[in-house]
């Protein structure tokens, strides 16, 4: 599994100073995505809807609205 291509647009262009600390998405070679975020998994696990649950080794992680809004035009429609 490899890093393909980032989605939507750098933490520089976001407005990161340093250009390196901050969330962000990547496309991976098999089709699935992974996200640099920050760990919210005790804050937020106990309020997953009750048709929501994540497996021991999943975390849940926050990214910022711009990061998802700036990814949408990139995100594949299939």
């Amino acid at each position: 599994m490899k890093i393909v291509r980032r989605i939507g647009a750098s933490p520089r262009e976001r407005g990161s100073a340093s250009g390196q600390t901050c969330p962000d998405i990547f496309e991976l070679s098999d089709g699935n995505f992974a996200v640099i975020g920050t760990e919210a998994t005790a804050d937020l696990d106990g309020e997953l809807p009750p048709d929501a649950a994540r497996a021991e080794y999943e975390r849940i992680v926050i990214i910022s609205r711009e990061t998802l809004v700036r990814a949408k035009a990139d995100i594949p429609d299939a």
